[in-house]
């Protein structure tokens, strides 16, 4: 079942043993730390994490905390290390 996604983390719940998987980012981008592209995508992707909960904005595995850390944000810049 294709969902359009390019990547994909499956997360094991430790409690109950059940898996679920995360898709996320978009199919045709190509990730580049550290560029123009890179610093709008973490201003925009900022923004999107500020209006979540605050359980949300700090669970590492939902799909804009893994897209951020795919780009390498660190608030709204993106670096290249």
């Amino acid at each position: 079942m294709p969902t359009g996604k390019k990547f994909s983390k499956t997360i094991r719940n430790p409690k109950t043993g059940r898996k679920k998987t995360v898709r996320y980012g978009a199919k045709g981008y190509t990730i580049a730390p550290g560029t123009k592209k890179g610093d709008s995508y973490c201003a925009r992707s900022l923004g999107i994490k500020k209006r979540l909960s605050k359980k949300k904005q700090n669970d590492p595995n939902s799909p804009n905390n893994l897209s951020r850390r795919k780009w390498k944000c660190s608030g709204a810049k993106s670096r290249r290390k």
